[in-house]
């Protein structure tokens, strides 16, 4: 059988973009899933798009944001009884701009949501996963872990924790049948790109139409991944070959053109 089937299923973010795909797409084949974001109603909305015979779903509101909230939430889960074989970390937060002109507020939630939410949730679980023998993490991260990159500096920085954290824990879990993917999608529509843009932004950085993988594929691809026990993915064939060429990069040629990225093209 294979690991998605007939699986219990965590999926943070869950209420819109990736996250709701990845629940769209296991609907079918899992045996439980567990939605949590920060709007229930559109986790309630979506439960009554993929509900189907034989399909447990639990809506669980948490703002991962906030450190209590997250605790409570790793307790609301251990109450409903359901034993956690696939934990899918996509809740995200972006930001876009210079850091001097951030708001810190906002920094501070990125940090909380992309590094302490992702490693507290997964801490919690994580022996869980490793009793039942057969499991699979699946961490939500970017092409922005993989470089650094001017005005997207603080959320670059944390993704490279995710990217990172992943394949440290895969390394740690070898032998224990959970397997650890990374997966680093590049541009993607989904709402969190609108989330990410401050109000005085002019959409200058928009990402090329070429470069972007619709959520679906990006989805598609990952389940895949985590089945095949891979330990990182870049969905999308020009995605992945423009990344794999800018990591192998010496770093003083990639500094030219990141310079140019930075204040450059802000009018500052």
């Amino acid at each position: 059988m294979s690991l998605l089937d007939q699986a219990t299923v965590l999926i943070t973010g869950a209420s819109s973009g990736l996250g709701a795909e990845f629940a769209r797409q296991l609907a079918p084949r899992a045996r439980c899933l567990v939605l949590a974001a920060r709007r229930l109603d559109r986790l309630e909305s979506l439960r009554q798009q993929i509900a189907r015979p034989g399909l447990e779903i639990h809506c669980l509101a948490v703002d991962l944001a906030d450190a209590e909230s997250s605790r409570r939430f790793v307790d609301e889960v251990r109450r409903l009884g359901v034993k956690i074989n696939i934990l899918i970390n996509n809740a995200g937060l972006g930001d876009h701009g210079l850091f001097e002109d951030s708001d810190w507020n906002r920094v501070q939630a990125m940090i909380d949501v992309n590094v302490t939410a992702l490693t507290r949730v997964t801490h919690a679980f994580l022996k869980d996963l490793i009793a039942h023998g057969r499991g699979g993490i699946l961490n939500v991260s970017s092409i922005a872990s993989l470089l650094p990159v001017p005005q997207m500096t603080v959320y670059a920085a944390v993704k490279s924790y995710v990217t990172n954290f992943s394949e440290a824990l895969r390394c740690e879990l070898r032998g224990t049948g959970v397997s650890v993917l990374a997966l680093c999608p590049g541009p993607v529509d989904t709402e969190f790109f609108d989330v990410a843009e401050r109000k005085n932004s002019d959409g200058s950085q928009a990402a090329p139409a070429l470069m972007k993988v619709p959520q679906e594929q990006v989805v598609r691809e990952g389940l895949a991944a985590l089945e095949a026990d891979r330990a990182r993915l870049i969905p999308g064939w020009i995605v992945r070959f423009v990344m794999t060429a800018a990591v192998i990069t010496p770093m003083w040629i990639k500094r030219f053109f990141l310079n140019r990225r930075g204040r450059g093209f802000t009018g500052h």
